[in-house]
């Protein structure tokens, strides 16, 4: 997202409107949810997506009409063959698009667009949100943690996109999510995880005890490459509650080093990779250190979601896939 954000950013400061379409609502079966955006330029491009086909096709030319007469504008659409606005699609459901024209030349315009790009790097949770009366915003904000508007409803700022409709109407969409993914192992399913988890919008940091392994130049895209003892993690890292853990050392005692130092830091997500016997093993030597099953059974053992992935880059998938789950709300 910060790229997206960044390059707005980049057509406002140059004295470019920009015209940022969102979904407000998605119901049945569509390409992309509420909070999906994309922004339509004056000279033809676009960047970021709603979902691709016709549905995006027709915003973009949309798009371009409105912000030629510099106008705002909310418009649904359906995926069902023979209705009114039909797109042409057989999916079955229907999305409301909000088409806000944003004007160029305003630096604080552009100035909210390069922090909402920075709330990532600065891992710190972040909102956009907009304030509706009718078609036309009426106030833009970029919330954060430590910048918190006053007057906003608390159901705004959650995990998903969020329109309140109604005399106060009020759209917020998550743009930036705190939180890193702590690997520990650096070994081959590691290394064909970190890029898909890139690619998916995760933060990674790589931890291994072997110098040959954690190597920046394997794990090119991490935040953060570190060599140092499993023994002693508490001496490089410290998690949070938006933090995930995924254990893939290259053996038991490794595991177990990680878990009992991690399992109770109350981190978002753990993850451990291997056998169901070697997984048996680490919860007999948790469970005799003093962890209780209700600590235990936060843990995802085997990791990832079942299927049936035999390769790295299939276990890689499956964690990726876990992941995602995770995020979006679906596990816990």
């Amino acid at each position: 997202m910060g790229n997206f954000f960044n390059e707005i950013a980049r057509e406002l400061e140059g004295g470019n409107p920009v015209m940022l379409v969102s979904i407000l609502t998605a119901a049945g079966s569509t390409p992309r949810g509420a909070g999906a955006m994309m922004a339509v330029f004056r000279d033809g491009r676009s960047c970021g997506t709603i979902g691709g086909g016709n549905v995006e096709y027709e915003c973009q030319k949309l798009g371009h009409t409105l912000l030629d007469a510099g106008r705002s504008a909310i418009r649904a659409f359906r995926f069902t063959p023979g209705q009114a606005a039909d797109l042409g699609m057989v999916c079955g459901g229907d999305v409301t698009v909000h088409f806000h024209c944003l004007c160029g030349g305003e630096p604080d315009l552009a100035g909210l667009f390069r922090r909402a790009g920075a709330a990532e790097r600065n891992n710190e949770n972040a909102w956009l949100v907009r304030r509706l009366e009718g078609e036309t915003v009426t106030r833009l904000l970029l919330v954060t943690p430590t910048s918190m508007a006053e007057g906003l409803p608390a159901e705004l700022l959650g995990e998903r996109a969020v329109w309140t409709q109604g005399a106060d109407s009020w759209f917020a969409v998550p743009v930036a999510r705190a939180g890193r993914v702590y690997i520990f192992g650096a070994g081959h399913v590691s290394a064909a995880l970190e890029p898909l988890l890139e690619r998916l919008g995760f933060r990674t940091v790589i931890y291994d005890d072997r110098p040959e392994f954690a190597d920046p130049k394997r794990f090119r895209g991490a935040e953060q490459v570190i060599c140092g003892s499993f023994e002693a993690l508490g001496e490089r890292l410290t998690l949070g509650p938006d933090d995930y853990v995924v254990v893939m050392t290259r053996g038991h005692q490794a595991d177990y080093e990680v878990l009992a130092q991690t399992l109770r830091s109350g981190a978002r997500y753990f993850g451990c990779i291997g056998s169901r016997r070697k997984l048996s093993l680490c919860r007999e030597r948790l469970l005799a250190a003093g962890f209780t099953d209700g600590d235990y059974q936060r843990l995802h053992a085997p990791i990832g979601l079942d299927i049936g992935a035999e390769t790295p880059e299939e276990i890689a998938l499956s964690v990726a896939a876990e992941l995602v789950a995770v995020r979006a709300g679906k596990l816990s």
